[in-house]
């Protein structure tokens, strides 16, 4: 036989022989992407079920599996001590309310005593104070609540124009006494939304607390319809050198002073956030020009 004919179908069989070989391999990668897909649709709550016919391939796929099972521990442990994070502060919350109520109340009734120029400014100062402490009680309770699935939304038709003219009227003399003028522009029709009044109300108070203390001068709220819903924006100006972190904002303990110390945990915008998702709203910040804009969407 001619020794290049000889060759050449060697090389023939060679190349039929790597062409299956690289068929196989990409049905085995269509395999592995098929797999990864229905695992990452399952949260990686599962393993690759893989039948190769390729040591090389199955011991790969054994090592994703392994690496699978690790994170999903790592998960489940992350899970829980979460969990155990949210049952301790709701523990601490609760029992430090008890003997805040019993200090508070004693506080009261000493205010009613008999007592010195330098007595009384004692007695002021430890009023402020443990006013400051049941404030921060108060933000981490609602907090455990809120993340344990404990609060339930209850919705109802609201008018928002008159709901947030009628908080203005709540909050009037808090908001003159900060020397704030509201410039208020609601619509004069009713904009009807279907949501939970008490939540609503919490965002509401949270996001003018942060107002009073960070405002200059005035702040203005708005409402508006926006498709099948409504937009509620509150904005003020502040200070150019506030340092606000509008992508950090919502996040929990986020302060933009870190040095203040204003009788909260820092939680309020945080817990914002949470409720207006509950009422399945969104919540935005933006900074710009010396203002600070929140935009509600429900």
């Amino acid at each position: 036989m001619n020794p290049l004919l000889i060759v050449i179908v060697f090389l023939f069989i060679i190349i039929i022989f790597l062409l299956i070989r690289l068929l196989i391999i990409k049905s085995n990668l269509r395999s592995f992407t098929r797999e990864l897909e229905k695992t990452s649709e399952n949260g990686y709550d599962r393993f690759l079920r893989l039948t190769l016919g390729d040591r090389d391939m199955e011991r790969l796929a054994a090592q994703l599996n392994k690496n699978l099972e690790y994170q999903k521990n790592m998960k489940l442990e992350e899970e829980r001590e979460r969990q155990r994070m949210e049952q301790s502060v709701s523990d601490i919350a609760h029992d430090l309310r008890t003997p805040l109520t019993v200090i508070r109340g004693n506080l009261r009734m000493l205010s009613e005593e008999k007592l010195s120029e330098k007595g009384r400014e004692y007695l002021k100062a430890a009023e402020g104070r443990a006013e400051v402490l049941k404030n921060m009680v108060d933000e981490f309770f609602e907090l455990s609540l809120i993340e344990s699935g404990d609060l339930s939304i209850e919705k109802e038709k609201i008018d928002l124009t008159a709901f947030l003219a009628q908080f203005l009227v709540d909050n009037e003399s808090m908001i003159r006494a900060r020397g704030l003028e509201p410039d208020v522009r609601l619509p004069e029709k009713s904009i009807i939304i279907n949501s939970d009044r008490g939540m609503l109300t919490r965002v509401m108070s949270n996001l003018l607390n942060n107002v009073c203390k960070y405002a200059k001068g005035s702040f203005m709220l708005s409402a508006a319809e926006n498709g099948d819903g409504a937009e509620i924006v509150l904005e003020n100006r502040i200070m150019e050198d506030a340092g606000i972190d509008t992508e950090h904002i919502f996040d929990r303990t986020y302060r933009a002073d870190k040095a203040r110390r204003d009788g909260s945990a820092g939680l309020g915008l945080y817990i914002v956030k949470l409720l207006v998702e509950k009422m399945d709203g969104s919540i935005e910040a933006l900074a710009e020009d010396g203002r600070l804009k929140f935009r509600i969407t429900l």
